[in-house]
């Protein structure tokens, strides 16, 4: 093989690997699960908030265009989540989901209401190829108008990122 073509195998070698090495992760981002445990749970206004909740997670982490979300339909996700909290607590059956949905990171995520006047976000980011939790997030939420569910989201998209940044595959 003369020069040239060493050149030109050297550069096509680099390129593929560049391109793998710079290639989005794969996020699947699964439904909050709404665990209120008020006087009063699961009213329609907080079912729907907490339905808010994933799609406005997907819209922060995509908005830097650095993550590919990778769908999963409800109900894949409600037949690999056995019951509440199943896959919340089982890290390496949400792994195995988001490896079924070709993901890197999976989001498993509850809205925890104590109270009227304060929630909390509980999330763990799970490593689809170790099967396990990397980080858990726990973001507190003053309040339950728009705003502050919005604010709440837009923290812990920060959060997730810089972990991400920092754990690159």
């Amino acid at each position: 093989m003369n020069n040239l073509g060493l050149i030109k195998c050297l550069s096509l070698a680099v390129g593929v690997f560049s391109a793998a090495a710079n290639a989005a992760s794969r996020i699947a981002v699964l439904d909050f699960e709404l665990n209120d445990i008020t006087s009063l749970p699961n009213t329609p206004l907080e079912v729907t908030r907490t339905a808010s909740m994933a799609p406005l997670l997907i819209a922060a982490l995509s908005r830097s265009g650095e993550y590919k979300i990778v769908a999963v339909d409800v109900a894949s996700q409600k037949a690999a989540n056995a019951s509440f909290g199943y896959l919340f607590r089982f890290h390496d059956l949400a792994a195995r989901l988001g490896q079924q949905q070709g993901a890197d990171w999976v989001l498993v995520s509850q809205h925890s209401k104590p109270s009227y006047l304060f929630s909390y976000l509980w999330v763990y980011l799970i490593d689809v190829k170790q099967q396990a939790a990397v980080a858990r997030y726990d973001i507190e939420m003053k309040g339950n108008h728009q705003k502050v569910t919005q604010h709440g989201i837009d923290t812990l998209a920060g959060k997730i990122q810089a972990t991400l940044a920092i754990s690159k595959h």
